[in-house]
């Protein structure tokens, strides 16, 4: 049954809702009513310091904390819902897979865990895009660095087909090697129709690979539009990183 909006319109259900999310921590305000929106096939990153709220907001996302009041929905769907979530696949900032697993036991783990089927050549091709030993397939990966360990967890998401990735602090560990691959991937991912939505501490990859972007700060989304609509809306300001601080009231040097 197709989805519908509020209009009645089909296919037109937003890849992800946030309405009015609120959480805490004891007397910590991690958000503060987040509302947002996140369309199909857009690319979409939360930028803003470290403590902001964007992982919690990740978290809420996939159901891992209760929210305290606000709606979030996932292609139409109550996040809370399990069913909603199988349509994303994500990876969490701190990725630590199984140590005792070989990388591929745990891609082939990954593949039941999102119903896909196991490739192994589709396996090989991740890998190779990515820039990761094959050999490294037959290894434990306890014996990875830490960014062997990050493409392994790349290389699952986006072996898992699915129509929604998730991903907080992707490039984390990367190597300027392998960011500049992973780009090449995330276009592949945009040529397929498909939907990211990412939290990111850096600015000109964000500016370069998302379509929006969104500002969270103190628990509160500052700002949500494109790159060049934050810049103009902030004293024109010659750069994301300028305009970025005066977004959250940084005062900015001469």
């Amino acid at each position: 049954m197709p989805e519908l909006t509020a209009s009645g319109a089909p296919g037109d259900t937003p890849a992800l809702r946030f309405t009015k999310v609120r959480k805490s921590y004891g007397r910590l305000q991690a958000l503060a009513g987040i509302t947002l929106e996140v369309r199909r096939g857009e690319f979409f990153g939360l930028i803003g310091v470290n403590g902001a709220g964007k992982t919690t907001l990740l978290k809420c996302l996939l159901d891992f904390c209760e929210i305290d009041g606000g709606r979030i929905a996932i292609f139409g769907t109550p996040h809370t819902v399990t069913a909603a979530r199988s349509r994303l696949a994500y990876l969490p900032e701190r990725f630590n897979p199984p140590f005792y697993l070989t990388g591929r036991d745990f891609l082939r783990y990954m593949a039941r865990l999102y119903r896909a089927a196991y490739d192994e050549k589709a396996v090989e091709r991740a890998f190779q895009a990515l820039d990761l030993d094959l050999a490294a397939l037959a290894k434990p990966v306890r014996s990875y660095s830490k960014g062997m360990t990050q493409k392994l967890g790349l290389a699952a998401c986006l072996l898992s087909g699915k129509e929604l990735h998730v991903l907080d602090e992707p490039a984390s560990g990367l190597d300027p090697k392998a960011r500049a691959l992973f780009k090449r991937e995330l276009a592949r991912l945009r040529a397929g129709g498909r939907t990211v939505f990412f939290s990111s501490h850096a600015l000109p990859e964000v500016e370069q690979l998302c379509d929006r972007i969104g500002v969270l700060h103190d628990g509160m989304l500052r700002f949500a539009g494109t790159p060049d609509e934050l810049r103009r809306g902030f004293g024109n300001a010659r750069d994301l990183e300028q305009a970025f601080l005066a977004c959250i009231g940084e005062p900015l040097s001469a």
